[in-house]
């Protein structure tokens, strides 16, 4: 080759590498025109293997706190009225003070501390079924042999014989043989481990104050309603 034509090859190379890099330039630029940009990265270092499902709402003691503080509620003096024998106090007071102590707050009635003094038994037995919520009866060998036990069923059967979870009978130290034949149509909570049969007792209790609460309130919600097309 001669020199003239060695420099025109070397030219043509030169070209063809600029337009190829050129070219190059154009395809990413396009690609990254049309693709989407990277989302930023979670705060988590760890994914977790449900991170594409919502969480589930779990209420805060505090929602539920609200649910329960229609109304309603203070209709009554207690939540809760505790039936049961003398000999099984200690029991009761445990239950009692894990009650209370719940954020709900349950108001309980405990005949040795509430009942007023000089007040006639058959009187404040009747008081206590009267303006209670729920009464929880704790059926023990000692209840069945104790009048004013039985008294207390009775009253509260009949104050609302078929109210759903209102009567919350607790079977203890007891065989099932022995269960009271006037409790036979409702479901009782059997006393295996004291922290489990509490948080029975304690669920139960708010379930049926969570439903008047809110059967209150679409009553209400109805009056108003009619009222208005009234």
């Amino acid at each position: 080759f001669s020199i003239g034509d060695f420099t025109g090859w070397f030219k043509a190379l030169l070209q063809k590498s600029r337009n190829t890099s050129n070219s190059s330039k154009c395809h990413l630029n396009n690609i990254s025109k049309h693709s989407p940009s990277p989302s930023p990265l979670s705060s988590s270092s760890t994914p977790t293997s449900n991170s594409t499902a919502s969480p589930k709402q779990v209420p805060s003691a505090s929602q539920v706190s609200v649910s329960i503080s229609g109304s309603a509620r203070w209709n009554k003096l207690y939540d809760v009225c505790i039936c049961h024998n003398e000999g099984d106090l200690g029991f009761v007071e445990e239950l009692v003070s894990y009650l209370e102590s719940q954020p709900e707050r349950f108001r309980c009635f405990l005949q040795p501390r509430d009942s007023a003094p000089g007040g006639a038994i058959v009187t404040e037995l009747c008081d206590a079924v009267q303006n209670s919520h729920c009464w929880v009866l704790l059926i023990t060998p000692n209840f069945l042999k104790d009048p004013w036990c039985r008294y207390q069923m009775h009253q509260a059967l009949t104050e609302a014989p078929m109210a759903n979870g209102r009567t919350i009978p607790v079977l203890k130290d007891m065989d099932r043989k022995d269960y009271p034949r006037e409790l036979r149509c409702l479901y009782y909570i059997s006393v295996m481990l004291q922290e489990t049969s509490f948080r029975q007792i304690r669920e139960t209790v708010l379930r049926y104050l969570q439903e008047l609460c809110q059967n209150t309130s679409r009553r209400g919600e109805l009056d108003i309603l009619q009222q208005n097309k009234g």
